[in-house]
């Protein structure tokens, strides 16, 4: 009797997927569902409470600028907080390595090498990522080697290295030097303008409809169940009309007159005699470093055997040490690379900011692991998402961005975000209760 006689499928058919709801044929997660609900309301509160500012061009392009080092960081956050870790320095590492980058610009690389080299930039931002990786690896040696909690050694190294950043400059502000490395942080200049944001916003589309392709023809070939079609149809719909309308938005917001006329003449643009002339920013430059870095991160928490190793230690440290992972080295390595996302992170906020000071991110830590936490990813370990961290980073950075546009005072800001987080983590406990 043949295998087909007796109900076993041949060996070039993919099983059918059983019956499911709308959700699980999208194959959604229902957390990221509701953060992206949770961000509606919060846009759409905040667009009426702010007399319809909020929603603007201007605002949200202001939005995503701010967003993208707190961004940075949560991709790393994710890695962390999965293994059952927590970081509670990157906000000072982030300050630290931002003044060493400063002053080695200031003092050493610009003197060198001469104004706006080249060099001046790519050594500057080289430098800053190597000490970022030599402090989050030095506290991963400590924590992992040495035994000691990651609560005590990050929180001591909040306190060492805000310290250290003071003693570097000696307390005072060092403005940057190098036009090219300033461009790291947005603004006219860095940003990629309209015709350039709408070439990247198609090879998006493309490259989300190639990996659509791509990962139905891997389920084939192990023969996993597929998608239904018309699933896979609105999955890269919806994610090519999102590229769509955020490019729309984005280069939505021109320059103001004055700036435009400037940069007209800094770029050799014909300036119409009388007439108002209209210049999109487009894209940022640190947006889309940030979502470079998601798009890495993300690569290599699904499609490596690092990533798999984080995530087998999370689910259970003791199974993951039996199966033979170096689980010591594969946790040095996540601070090292925590500690080299919060250098990145430095680069955009002390380009942003075209000069580095003591203050500078000064509480970062508890954005970044808030916006970890919001995205889903779990306090006990195991499970996280670094688009979920992402989107996370944009909630933190929206109720920030909408309670200065409507006044609030700083501790009332940081009261929100406190409360915001608590509730997160109690959403998380009660989700890992009902559904594991």
């Amino acid at each position: 009797m043949s295998e087909r006689a007796v109900g076993v499928p041949a060996a070039s058919s993919p099983p059918q997927q059983p019956s499911r709801s709308i959700l699980q044929a999208l194959e959604i997660d229902v957390r990221f569902l509701g953060m992206i609900a949770a961000l509606a309301v919060i846009w759409i509160g905040f667009h009426i409470l702010s007399g319809g500012t909020f929603l603007t061009p201007r605002n949200l392009w202001n939005l995503s600028v701010q967003t993208a080092s707190v961004a940075v960081m949560a991709t790393g956050m994710v890695l962390v907080i999965v293994t059952r870790h927590i970081d509670l320095s990157v906000g000072s590492i982030l300050g630290v390595t931002g003044m060493i980058m400063a002053v080695v610009q200031v003092n050493y690389l610009t003197p060198t090498f001469g104004f706006n080299n080249p060099a001046v930039w790519a050594l500057t931002l080289l430098i800053g990522l190597f000490f970022g990786a030599l402090i989050g690896g030095l506290q991963g040696f400590v924590i992992a080697y040495l035994g000691v909690p990651a609560f005590i050694v990050t929180l001591g190294g909040l306190l060492v290295w805000r310290g250290a950043a003071w003693w570097i400059a000696s307390g005072k502000t060092i403005p940057l030097t190098d036009d090219n490395f300033k461009l790291i942080g947005g603004g006219a200049d860095g940003s990629i303008g309209s015709t350039w944001s709408w070439v990247i916003g198609i090879v998006a589309c493309v490259c989300i409809v190639a990996a659509a392709l791509n990962a139905r023809r891997q389920r084939q070939r192990f023969h996993f169940p597929l998608k239904p079609a018309w699933a896979e149809v609105v999955t890269v719909a919806v994610g090519c009309l999102v590229v769509v309308a955020a490019t729309m938005v984005i280069n939505a917001y021109m320059m103001p007159a004055a700036l435009a006329r400037r940069y007209a003449e800094a770029h050799g643009i014909a300036v119409p005699d009388g007439g108002l002339l209209q210049i999109p920013f487009g894209w940022a430059i640190p947006v889309l470093i940030a979502v470079g870095v998601g798009i890495a991160m993300t690569f290599l928490t699904k499609r490596t055997r690092f990533g798999r190793y984080v995530f087998a230690i999370g689910g259970n440290p003791e199974a993951a040490e039996l199966a033979g992972i170096n689980t010591r080295r594969v946790t040095m390595t996540i601070f090292a690379l925590m500690g080299m996302l919060a250098a990145l992170g430095a680069a955009i906020s002390t380009a942003r900011l075209t000069s580095a000071t003591n203050a500078q991110g000064t509480l970062d830590e508890l954005y970044v692991i808030a916006a970890a936490v919001i995205g889903g990813t779990s306090l006990a370990g195991g499970a996280g998402t670094v688009a979920g961290a992402m989107l996370g980073a944009l909630v933190m950075q929206s109720l920030q961005s909408g309670m200065v546009l409507l006044g609030f005072d700083t501790p009332l800001q940081n009261i929100v975000v406190g409360i915001v987080l608590v509730v997160a983590v109690g959403l998380d406990t009660v989700y890992r209760k009902r559904f594991k």
